[in-house]
């Protein structure tokens, strides 16, 4: 497990600098003279620009591996960061940001991946997938506020160039102590040998009197719909980055039109979300529970959270962002959990890939729409209608049962 904790090292840096831009950036799209609808594009082209990169990383982490991904997208994205620094016009800061987000996509699906290598059962996926939700909370629960205290110090430019550099250091020590598992091609061998084995008893079976084509084929039909794949699940990462990036974009915007408000008001907030995120990451015990039943109930706090935040409950503001916090420290190890579970190890990359494209269509619609009706309606409203409609999405199956043991595997002798 020395590959895993090295891994969470250099996540932990790259979280950090990523989650300390969240309280900087609407406050320095606001300087550049960005009206809240243009912030809420720069937000959400970030994310759209992620399809793409998710599309290229399924199948690119899947045949060359996660170690020549994670060091690029951290090199580009300090080198941007750079140029973010430098950046005095709201159309540049769009530019430079919907590149960012290209760049980026790359490194979520070849971290989740090579940590998924790592693991030889459910238990253990599910306990390194907790780890790093562990690594990115305890990251997002300083670096708001690390980030607010920079930017109020030294300034936006300064900040983002720090950070651009610190990036930069780590992609370049990742070259050196990341390393794809060695396993990965003695599987694919043994998977090639297996395929050839299947033809040569294809072959056999055919020569001594194989059963008709079209018998052949409705089996294999009727197989394939037993193992058929649930889409519908995909909803769910649409919905909590839908929720996630109307948060982003409303908390800093709240902040400022505050009386006390500002940018380190606004690190705070961020910081209360992570720290309830992080008090329920803290809970291993959670990994042994279904992860379809983790969902479901993650979800349903986390919808009634915001909208308590949407109608203005007699609750402290600082209380529903903190049960916001602990419903998403539920509901994304369970989520990731949950989608390797219908998935196969051959498959990681893939379906990391389309959860990537999945929260990044969210997160796109989340910003714009908020930008959008944030006049007439209150956007964590939105945030609340989409989350309860994945619930409904997700009503009970067999298949999210099938697969899963409380208990690991007795290995092989």
């Amino acid at each position: 497990m020395r590959m895993a904790i090295w891994l969470y090292l250099f996540l932990f840096v790259a979280f950090f600098d990523l989650h300390a831009q969240y309280p900087m950036l609407t406050p320095f799209a606001v300087s550049l003279g960005a009206a809240p609808s243009f912030i809420g594009l720069v937000m959400g082209m970030y994310s759209l620009t992620h399809l793409p990169g998710n599309l290229l990383a399924g199948y690119g982490v899947d045949r060359y591996g996660s170690r020549f991904f994670i060091s690029a997208s951290l090199v580009g994205a300090g080198v941007l960061l750079l140029l973010q620094s430098r950046v005095t016009d709201p159309w540049h800061l769009l530019y430079v940001r919907s590149i960012s987000g290209f760049v980026l996509a790359f490194l979520s699906p070849a971290c989740l991946s090579l940590l998924a290598k790592l693991t030889r059962n459910h238990i253990q996926r599910g306990k390194l997938m907790a780890g790093n939700g562990l690594v990115h909370t305890v990251a997002s629960v300083v670096s708001p506020a690390a980030g607010a205290y920079l930017a109020a110090k030294v300034g936006f430019a300064q900040s983002f160039a720090l950070l651009g550099w610190g990036l930069l250091a780590t992609g370049l020590l990742s070259l050196w102590f990341v390393r794809d598992p060695r396993r990965d091609a003695d599987a694919d061998v043994a998977a090639d040998g297996a395929d050839a084995a299947s033809e040569a008893a294809l072959a056999e079976q055919a020569s001594v009197g194989a059963p008709a084509p079209a018998l052949q084929a409705e089996e294999d039909s009727a197989g394939s719909a037993t193992r058929r794949f649930p889409w519908a699940v995909f909803l769910l990462p649409v919905a909590m980055a839908f929720a996630q990036g109307i948060l982003s974009f409303e908390l800093p915007l709240r902040a400022i039109s505050a009386e006390d408000g500002g940018v380190l008001t606004t690190g705070i907030l961020f910081s209360v979300v992570s720290l309830g995120a992080l008090a329920t990451l803290g809970l291993l015990f959670l990994q042994r529970y279904l992860p379809y039943s983790r969902c479901i109930i993650g979800v349903l706090l986390l919808a009634l959270a915001y909208y308590g935040l949407a109608s203005d409950w007699p609750v402290p503001m600082m209380a529903l962002l903190f049960a916001v916090g602990m419903a998403k420290g539920v509901v994304f190890p369970a989520m990731t959990s949950f989608l390797l579970q219908l998935s196969g190890p051959a498959r990681y990359g893939r379906t990391f890939s389309l959860m990537a494209i999945a929260s990044s269509v969210g997160a796109f619609l989340g910003p714009v729409a908020a930008g959008a009706t944030r006049g007439h309606l209150s956007p964590f409203f939105l945030s609340f209608a989409i989350l309860m409609l994945a619930l409904v999405a997700l009503a009970p199956k067999p298949a999210y049962r099938e697969g899963w043991h409380p208990q690991p595997a007795v290995p092989h002798a």
